[in-house]
């Protein structure tokens, strides 16, 4: 019986797949970086309910406090997070509001360049801040994926980086595997090729197979966390979310988007197993969104935003903000929730907690041209 083209395709998609082959990394800790590209909503994320401006200025897209999940007298999460609110009870979760990068100006894609080279200017850095974190770990610790159909430009540079994303194509069965296994057989190359492709298949525990719905967050979290639990898997991870730009229709679109990113940390937390004690996740957006709903039933282009912080290792159940209200004489030029805390800083303290390095020079490393924001202390739990 001959392959047809559809399922050949379905078989040999999987040769797309890079090579992967991890050192022994000398920590058990696991760190992945979250982007939200788009600019993601902080102010109906982690939701200041308290804040009296806040409901006059949203309008009808202010989240009413009864609907928020509370996590103390001021703020309270969007009600899509509910695994997040979970995890903030356990203490491992914390949030950091009203942060930014040193960007100042509204380009997606100029803004996204600054939060992945670590420049303070667009197009400053050619390299990626994560990749120069690789360069300043130990050699056998550096073994990172990205999960994502390339290498994002906080991942390139001089260190070497790979990627996987679970292909689109239909599935295909055992008994086809091993057929085209067979075809490849007496071919060098190819049967290389194959057998890697196949044991990245099984290290993303049959998501790549076509388990569930490839598109998934939820998915995605627990394909992502079959890589890293492995002892010999990545150490360092970064995963792209898009579609966080809500000028129009905000209500159901973020309702939407944050059910995603809340089900991928779920998956990623459920998938580690003991593994999520030793992990630390870092979300985070290119700029916040304005103070005031626009008249198109979202929000433009600001600058304040929210980053988030999970995982077992982290020193969670806090909010740390240094909040500078929304009242009309504290808002950046008028319209944007006013930044005091520089993501870059947050972004340092939590690297250097997590490898065990010196958090001085890592900001050099990491943040060459950026000024140094205040130190930030003890975001994770001490080991034992």
């Amino acid at each position: 019986m001959g392959l047809d083209r559809r399922s050949f395709l379905g078989a040999t998609a999987l040769l797309a797949v890079p090579r992967l082959v991890f050192a022994q990394a000398r920590t058990e800790r696991r760190f992945i970086f979250i982007i939200q590209r788009g600019a993601a909503d902080g102010l109906n994320t982690v939701i200041p309910y308290a804040e009296p401006a806040y409901a006059s200025l949203r309008g009808g897209l202010a989240i009413a406090p009864e609907n928020a999940l509370k996590l103390d007298g001021t703020f309270a999460l969007h009600p899509s997070l509910v695994n997040m609110r979970e995890m903030y009870a356990a203490g491992h979760a914390t949030f950091f509001h009203a942060v930014a990068s040193p960007y100042r100006e509204r380009s997606h894609f100029d803004g996204q360049n600054v939060l992945e080279t670590g420049g303070s200017a667009p197009y400053q850095l050619k390299d990626g801040w994560l990749n120069r974190l690789l360069g300043a770990m130990p050699p056998a610790g550096k073994a990172a994926m990205a999960f994502s159909p390339s290498v994002p430009v906080a991942m390139r540079g001089a260190v070497e980086v790979s990627s996987y994303a679970p292909s689109a194509l239909p599935k295909a069965n055992e008994d086809l595997l091993l057929r085209v296994a067979q075809l490849y057989a007496d071919d060098a190359r190819l049967h290389a090729l194959w057998s890697s492709a196949l044991e990245a298949r099984g290290m993303a525990g049959g998501m790549s197979a076509g388990e569930g719905n490839r598109q998934d967050p939820a998915v995605l979290g627990r394909m992502a966390a079959g890589f890293l639990a492995r002892p010999d898997g990545p150490r360092i991870a970064m995963i792209e979310t898009n579609g966080w730009d809500t000028h129009s229709g905000q209500h159901a679109r973020l309702a939407a988007q944050l059910k995603g990113l809340d089900g991928m940390l779920a998956g990623l937390r459920d998938g580690l197993g003991a593994v999520w004690a030793e992990t630390v996740v870092l979300v985070a957006t290119e700029f916040g969104r304005t103070v005031a709903a626009n008249g198109t039933g979202g929000t433009d282009h600001g600058t304040g935003a929210v980053a988030m912080m999970a995982g077992g290792a982290v020193q969670g159940g806090r909010i740390v903000a240094d909040w500078p209200g929304l009242a009309s004489g504290n808002l950046l030029e008028g319209r944007d929730l006013r930044p005091t805390l520089t993501l870059d800083s947050l972004i340092v303290a939590a690297c250097a907690e997590s490898f065990n390095l010196d958090p001085g020079k890592l900001a050099g490393v990491l943040f060459p041209h950026s000024p140094r924001g205040k130190p930030l202390q003890r975001l994770l739990r001490m080991k034992l």
